[in-house]
This record gives structure tokens, C-alpha cells and sequence, in this order.
């Protein structure tokens, strides 16, 4: 492969070509969304304009972030386009390292006699890092300008020393409004789009294909497209809401199981059972079921929230949870599911105490940062007569022996005497265990 043999012409769109790529904006004018990085004096689109005004000295090497069908392919092809340049596309999945070496080699050739190349890496996140070390040299003496896209969080997924040498761009995913934008171009435009097969769009059609596609642009036009497909089989012109809805089939959830998204859902969903707003909480849990989350994942995230943000205040919620677990393994999903919003719900509106969390936080701390010191010697077992002699187990006070239960002794290390790790709250239950706490040291001063 080279630079040569690879190098895009700009001959039109096949009309045999899928609706999305015959769609595929041409300039930034064609352009939807991104409006907080190419709308009027916003920061990408000064940088586009001035490099096609030959004003910009040096083109800088970005990086692309957003979820799919956003337009990162779409935008490094316009930027190649006003910038003159040869744009070579590479895929991360499909190239390896010897590829890219020789193109890049082909392109610092071209670069003598004045050529500039853009090199895009689609999914540049899925390169290990000998491949992403293979581009610094060459992006470093600007033979070529890369252009990366990713779906996931660069900061993570790209090489320090190359994101270092990049503009990172965060992408969005479009809004309906301009999904909805989108589809009527497509549907009206009879050179690359629908317009010449005279199709119409019947109302709350387009609503539902936008919503569908979860800001995906791809996926809103190849829904229409097939949906054209279902209207123009059967003979008729008006693409209804129920042809649409069989074309869509099922919703298009943006979702990665181990990616970013995972983390941003489960986090609003835990963040929401914290701040007790059930709503919510049922909210983000249903996105992650349905978008096809391990149901058990979700469960373990869910005791983890009742031990973690409810505590002592609501003991019972543990139970609960541990229960909803043991239901949704039983039974599985759909049936399951009930069950995990049941216990959600539940620590949404249950009082909250992160004391335990924190004391337990403190202990740990401490177990750090300070010495082992040995357990007193009161608090000792002295099965043999040499650890008598030892004075293991000496003023040890057994508790069911005197007034109240409670000893006046101390149990923790000396270093660490009088040392307070649990903090009751005043919320639910735990106000009853601060009450406790309160008595236990009365009666150790002889109150």
C-alpha cells in the first residue's frame, strides 16, 4: 500500500452506494451539528478557515472523540478537502504497523515536492503502542498530519507522547432537532438523495427514526432507508410511522460495555440512588438493562451502593439487595429486572450514612500510614501457663460480669487509644445507634 495507489479522488458518489454515504456532507456548510466547535468564530472552524486561507503556519495533528455516526470521518475528509490534501484512511482494525511505516514513508517523499497528506486513523484507540510510536517521528517533522477518531476516552486509549502532540476535539452526539434536519435534506434531495423517487414522510415518521437513532446520524439514515425501501415495495409514497417503526426494529442504544459509557452509566446510576431521586435511578438502570448490561453486574453494583451510601441507617436495605440478586439470578432477565428496580427504588428513598464507609476508610489509613502496634495484653488469650506468667489476658474484664455490659477498658492499640472511626449520623436507624453510643461511653465513665 502507498500513498500513490491510495490517495482519494473526488469523482461524486455512486448512486449503488448506502444512503449514508451518498449523504455525506461535502463542506462544512452541508455540515450537521458540532455547532460548539464549527459554528461561527468557534474554535475548529477558525482553524479550518485559516488553513484554507493558507493563514495557518503550521497544521496541527487532532484527535476526534465522540460516539459513533457524529461525523469524524466526515469532517477529516472536508478538512482534507479545503486543505488540499492527499487523505489517506486507515482503520485500526484492518492495518498494521508495516502499512503504516510504508505510507508514511511514501508520504514524507511527497511532502518534499510541497504534497500534504492527512493520514486518518479510524479507531486509533485499537493501535497498541508500538504502532502509535510508529507516527510520532513523522508528526514531529509534520511529513504527515494525522487525524485520529475514537470512541473512546483518548486520555485512556492513546500514548501520552502522541495525544501530547495532538488537539483533542470532543464530538457530540446530534440532537434531534438536527437528526431531523438531516433526514429531510435526504429525503428531499434528488441528486445524492430520496428526492427523485418522489417518496413523502408521514407525521411522527421522522420523529420516531431521530429518536431511534440516538444521535447517530448513520443509523437515522439507514433507517430511512430502509424504511423508503418497505414504501417503495409495497407501492406506496408515504413513508407512515408504522413502516418506520418496522424498519427500526429496535432501538440503537449507544453502549460499550467496557468502555466509557459503562462507566457514565452505572456512575449517573449510583449518583442518582445517592441522591435520593428515585425517578432517575429507575431511569438509568432501565438504560442499562436495556442497552444489554450484564443484570449481575448491575447487582453487585447495587449491594455495593446499599452497604456503601445507606449503611446502618436502613440495615435492612443489604437484605434487600442480596435478595433482588438472588431473584434476578433465579430468574433472569426480563423477569429479573423488576426485582433490581425494586431495590433501587428502595436505597433511592431509604435514609443515608456513609459513616461505616468512612470509618472503615479511617481504619484503613491508619493501618497504612502507622505502626502494627500488638494487641494489648488484657485482650489476650492465655491457654498456657508461661503466657500467665506473661500477663496475657491481666485486667481483662469480661462484660457480662459488670453493670451495663460494658467494661471500662481500652481495645484498641495504645497508640491509637480513644480513637473514633464510626461516626453515626442522625438519619434513620442510625440515630438510635449514636443514642447507643452515647450511653456505652456514660456508662464506661460511671455516669
Amino acid at each position: 500500500m502507498s500513498l500513490f495507489d491510495t490517495a482519494m479522488t473526488q469523482q461524486g458518489t455512486r448512486t449503488a452506494a448506502p444512503l449514508a454515504e451518498r449523504m455525506r456532507p461535502r463542506t462544512l456548510d452541508e455540515y450537521f451539528g458540532q455547532t460548539h466547535l464549527l459554528g461561527p468564530g468557534k474554535p475548529l472552524r477558525l482553524q479550518i478557515e485559516a488553513e484554507a486561507s493558507r493563514a495557518a503556519v503550521n497544521a496541527a495533528s487532532m484527535i476526534f472523540w465522540g460516539p459513533p455516526g457524529v461525523g469524524k470521518t466526515t469532517l477529516a475528509k472536508i478538512i482534507a478537502g479545503v486543505t488540499s490534501s492527499s487523505f489517506i484512511e486507515f482503520s485500526a482494525v484492518l492495518s498494521g504497523t508495516k502499512e503504516i511505516k510504508q505510507v508514511m514513508v511514501d508520504a514524507e517523499k511527497a511532502s518534499t515536492y510541497g504534497s500534504r497528506t492527512i493520514l486518518f486513523i479510524d479507531e486509533i484507540h485499537r493501535f497498541n503502542k508500538a504502532q502509535q510510536d510508529a507516527f510520532l517521528p513523522y508528526v514531529e517533522r509534520g511529513s504527515i498530519r494525522l487525524i485520529g477518531a475514537t470512541t473512546e476516552n483518548p486520555s485512556f486509549e492513546i500514548n501520552a507522547a502522541l495525544l501530547s502532540r495532538c488537539r483533542v476535539y470532543t464530538l457530540r452526539a446530534l440532537e434531534q432537532e438536527e437528526i431531523m434536519a438531516l433526514l429531510d435534506r435526504a429525503l428531499k434531495d434528488s441528486e445524492r438523495g430520496l428526492g427523485a423517487s418522489g417518496l413523502e414522510i408521514g407525521e411522527g415518521a421522522m420523529e420516531a427514526i431521530a429518536s431511534y437513532s440516538s444521535g447517530d446520524a448513520r443509523n437515522a439514515l439507514n433507517a430511512l432507508e430502509v424504511a423508503a425501501g418497505l414504501a417503495s415495495g409495497r407501492g406506496e409514497t408515504l413513508i407512515t410511522r408504522e413502516i418506520a417503526a418496522e424498519a427500526l426494529q429496535q432501538r440503537v442504544l449507544l453502549y460499550d460495555k467496557k468502555g466509557e459509557q459503562h462507566y457514565d452509566l452505572i456512575s449517573a446510576l449510583h449518583k442518582s440512588v445517592r441522591n435520593s431521586d428515585a425517578d432517575a435511578s429507575l431511569y438509568w438502570l432501565g438504560r442499562m438493562l436495556a442497552a444489554g448490561e450484564d443484570p449481575m453486574y448491575v447487582a453487585r453494583r447495587v449491594v455495593r451502593m446499599a452497604v456503601e451510601d445507606i449503611g446502618l441507617a436502613a440495615p435492612e436495605a443489604l437484605n434487600l439487595c442480596l435478595s433482588a440478586r438472588d431473584a434476578m439470578h433465579f430468574l433472569g432477565s426480563p423477569e429479573g429486572d423488576l426485582a433490581l428496580a425494586q431495590a433501587v427504588v428502595y436505597l433511592a428513598l431509604a435514609p443515608k450514612s456513609n459513616a461505616v464507609y468512612m470509618g472503615y476508610g479511617q481504619v484503613l489509613a491508619d493501618i497504612e500510614s502507622r505502626p502494627a502496634e500488638p494487641v494489648p495484653l488484657h485482650l489476650r488469650n492465655a491457654p498456657t501457663k508461661l503466657m500467665k506468667e506473661l500477663d496475657y489476658g491481666k485486667g481483662y474484664q469480661y462484660a457480662h460480669n459488670v453493670e451495663g455490659k460494658v467494661a471500662a477498658m481500652e481495645c484498641l492499640p495504645a497508640g491509637l487509644a480513644d480513637r473514633r472511626y464510626y461516626q453515626p449520623t442522625q438519619e434513620g436507624r442510625e440515630k438510635l445507634l449514636a443514642q447507643r453510643m452515647a450511653e456505652i461511653e456514660r456508662i464506661k465513665r460511671g455516669e
